[in-house]
């Protein structure tokens, strides 16, 4: 089954050809991080009108490095939620327009399912039930993978994402966008030496408002004493430790031994290392992604995509449309 990816729900325009789930033929990236990077973030309407301008451009190249046409295309996946509205809203036409064209079925892929999906591009022996710590600008979730294509919220953030979290503190250090690989190299050089809070609930869930704001007065308070790369290097640690410590009592309570590392905070060599490390103590197996399928991608859409079409999973007429906000339980 050739099955075609595509994923614009922030700022990636990408498209893949995946054969039979799991093999990558070709999975094209075009990133818009030049464009933003001068407004410190992503500016969500800029973002949509790159989608629009790039994403034919990036067909034809995943088409080309794949070596098929249109006419070879089984199914098209497409990301239609959560994400930015008009950014989604691209790539849902584009999908849409495609499946009518070429009279194949459509898929719908929730964007975490998708990062969860990534995982199985990396490892073959990867298969649920499994603990998915998924970890990105946007989300914060330790998940229960109970099918392909079922899923349940163990723990999530009350406020801010991981990512955010080190995108304000690379703001307030003065690093820029984007901030996670930035804070990450400062902290390499750091010392874990500053004492910074965790929160704590009756459940697993996270929240990183309150370290993102002791990193804010710290740096007020000590303006020009202020340890940058120690200050990284704690705040690292911090979340790092914070993430990996609930995933392993999470999967002491349900008995699964087996959790994978998904979305754009999986590329931290911090979290990767401890991950791992943490597991193996505790008798557990870590599935940790390729670097290149951390991040926003085609690659991991058309995966899930593929596992939705084996459950039926597909949208019976052209009324799909993007969804800022999905609960990954609701598919």
């Amino acid at each position: 089954m050739i099955i075609l990816g595509i994923e614009t729900s922030c700022d990636e325009t990408s498209i893949c050809v995946l054969k039979d789930g799991r093999e990558v033929l070709s999975n094209i990236v075009s990133s818009q991080i030049d464009i933003h990077k001068e407004f410190g973030g992503v500016v969500p309407e800029i973002a949509s009108r790159h989608h629009i301008k790039n994403i034919s451009y990036v067909l034809d190249e995943a088409l080309d490095r794949a070596n098929i046409t249109l006419k070879d295309l089984d199914v098209i996946a497409v990301t239609y939620g959560p994400g930015l509205v008009g950014a989604l809203l691209v790539g849902v036409s584009f999908a849409k327009s495609l499946a009518y064209a070429l009279n194949i079925p459509l898929i719908p892929v929730h964007h975490i399912q998708g990062h969860i999906a990534a995982n199985y591009l990396t490892d073959s022996n990867l298969k649920p039930p499994f603990i998915a710590l998924v970890v990105s600008g946007g989300h914060s979730h330790i998940i229960k993978v109970e099918d392909y294509t079922k899923f349940k919220i163990i723990a999530k953030t009350r406020d801010d994402a991981v990512g955010e979290a080190f995108d304000k503190v690379a703001r307030v250090l003065g690093l820029g966008y984007p901030g996670g690989p930035k804070v990450s190299k400062l902290a390499k050089i750091g010392q874990d030496t500053y004492k910074l809070p965790k929160a704590k609930f009756e459940n697993l869930d996270f929240s990183f408002s309150g370290i993102k704001t002791a990193v804010l007065n710290l740096a007020n308070k000590e303006k020009d004493n202020l340890r940058k790369a120690d200050i990284a290097k704690s705040f690292e640690n911090n979340v790092c430790n914070i993430l990996v410590e609930n995933t392993i009592i999470a999967m002491k309570q349900t008995g699964i031994k087996d959790v994978a590392l998904a979305g754009g905070v999986a590329a931290n060599d911090t979290l990767r290392e401890l991950l791992c490390k943490k597991a193996k103590e505790n008798g557990f197996n870590a599935y940790i992604p390729k670097l290149e399928f951390c991040t926003d991608n085609a690659a991991m859409i058309a995966s899930a995509g593929y596992y939705n079409y084996l459950a039926g999973n597909v949208a019976n007429d052209l009324a799909l449309n993007a969804r800022a906000c999905i609960n990954i339980e609701e598919e």
